[in-house]
């Protein structure tokens, strides 16, 4: 047997990387390229559908039942204004679980095998959501929603993980926007099934208790997917041929990222290069900005809307636009970024403005019986959907080397968190009569930041580009280096995404 058959059936098997570049038949290539789309990004549009899902059942069972049923709005006898401030609390109590979750949840990501982590810990969160129906206290859904956000937050960094590892920088963008455009369709299939349980009435448990049974059931499956059918790299892919197999290894060297995952041991070098690097903590800054308005929609949307003049069930009618807007929004700038170079970040800004458009309505216009005005402007906040997916994709498209990656994600993760826990804080039951001016006001204050800091990463990104195309590098040795877990500075070959 010569040495050539053996590194192929080595790759095949996922053992090792092959020393030397192979060619790769474009026809095979597309057609491995589309058995790892179909196999992956439905279940993972599923799967992180269900992560937004559980977060935003939080707003729903509020109107129909759970706030009563838990004493989470207290009401002042003597001043008759409601206090709202558990209800709060219960929402950013389930991003500070994320929060210390989310460094454990990652080291075990870097040192054991995607499935033999992730399914367990879904299977957990499943079990944990669905005990929300038992709750009988607001400081019992304190602790719970505790421990739902540590179980969960290994989720989204194993979905960062996962297309780094089976797509090329180029395919990046589409591909997270993709697995991410599940928020939206989940806010509409999510709110579709609250307005169902809504209905029911004299039964032995309430509406909001039912909605936290299905949405349970539904994690456990994904959780037992996950278990028994994911594959950790491109190497071991069970639906891809010994060919396939070696053909998706490949095409990985021209994405220049090291993603082999051949060398699981932490790396301390990547470690202090991504501490003292400006662009992962300008893309966490984004991301932290960015999502303060989803920690405030996911807790108080409903309620909010109740408050512009509408009935309950008509509140959660109204989920439907602003998931609409999501769902078709993330992906077509997704596709939009994938087809057009240096599209990123110019996409991202240019989604922060409806944003903040729709903030500015529903601040300054009329309140009363069914107005048209803030509905609008509640739906196109729809485009922080966008704006946030964006950014999951630039910090997994600008980042290289194994450990780098995973610190990358980890440090978007917790901005992920410190957002949507500074979002319900914004919102003062008290001041519903002025139309809460301190939400308003701070949510575009921090969309003014991320344009902010967009823009400086775009000019950071685009310099280093230009020095790297001044180089005159030896393109013979580009398949060589891609195939070490060199970072991104380590890597000459390497190109930002803008």
């Amino acid at each position: 047997m010569s040495t050539e058959d053996c590194d192929e059936k080595s790759v095949a098997m996922g053992n090792l990387p092959m020393a030397e570049a192979q060619p790769v038949d474009s026809s095979i290539e597309r057609r491995v390229l589309r058995k790892i789309d179909m196999f992956l990004m439905p279940a993972m549009v599923i799967g992180y559908g269900l992560v937004y899902y559980d977060k935003a059942i939080l707003g729903s069972a509020a109107l129909f039942g759970m706030t009563g049923d838990l004493q989470l709005a207290v009401t002042d006898p003597a001043t008759g204004k409601t206090d709202t401030s558990r209800l709060s609390w219960a929402t950013s109590i389930f991003y500070f679980g994320q929060l210390i979750g989310s460094y454990p949840m990652t080291y075990m990501l870097q040192r054991f095998d995607t499935r033999i982590i992730l399914g367990p810990a879904v299977m957990l969160w499943a079990v944990i959501c669905a005990a929300t129906a038992g709750v009988t206290t607001w400081q019992g859904l304190l602790a719970q929603r505790f421990f739902l956000g540590f179980t969960e937050s290994i989720v989204p960094t194993a979905l960062m993980t996962i297309v780094s590892g089976f797509y090329t920088q180029s395919e990046q963008s589409l591909r997270q926007t993709w697995w991410f455009s599940g928020t939206g369709w989940f806010t509409i299939i999510g709110s579709a099934l609250n307005y169902g349980f809504a209905q029911i009435h004299n039964s032995a448990l309430r509406p909001w208790q039912y909605i936290y049974v299905l949405a349970g059931g539904l994690t456990f499956l994904f959780g037992v997917w996950c278990s028994l059918c994911l594959p950790n790299a491109p190497q071991d892919a069970w639906f891809l041929t010994p060919e396939e197999r070696i053909v998706a290894v490949e095409r990985l060297r021209a994405g220049q990222t090291g993603a082999y995952k051949q060398d699981r041991k932490i790396k301390p070098a990547q470690i202090r290069e991504a501490v003292f690097d400006s662009k992962v903590w300008l893309v966490a800054l984004i991301m932290g900005s960015a999502y303060t308005v989803n920690g405030a929609v996911s807790g108080f949307g409903p309620l909010i809307v109740k408050t512009f003049g509408y009935s309950s069930l008509e509140s959660i009618l109204f989920q439907f636009p602003l998931g609409a807007v999501c769902a078709v929004g993330i992906p077509l700038t997704g596709w939009l970024c994938s087809r057009y170079r240096d599209m990123r970040i110019p996409t991202l800004i240019a989604c922060c403005l409806p944003v903040i458009a729709g903030y500015v309505i529903i601040w300054k216009s009329s309140w009363g019986y069914r107005p048209v005005a803030p509905v609008v402007g509640y739906s196109i906040i729809g485009f922080f959907g966008p704006v946030v997916a964006l950014t999951v994709t630039l910090g997994a498209g600008n980042v290289a080397g194994e450990t780098k990656r995973s610190f990358m994600a980890a440090a978007t993760f917790v901005a992920y968190c410190v957002g949507n826990i500074v979002g319900p804080q914004l919102v003062r039951s008290e001041t519903k009569s002025e139309h809460y001016p301190g939400l308003w006001t701070g949510l575009i204050v921090f969309y003014v930041v991320t344009i902010l800091a967009a823009s400086a990463l775009y000019a950071i990104l685009r310099r280093e580009n230009r020095k790297r195309e001044q180089l005159g590098l030896d393109e013979q040795e580009r398949s060589r280096v891609a195939s070490k877990d060199l970072t991104d500075k380590e890597n000459p070959y390497f190109r930002y995404v803008l």
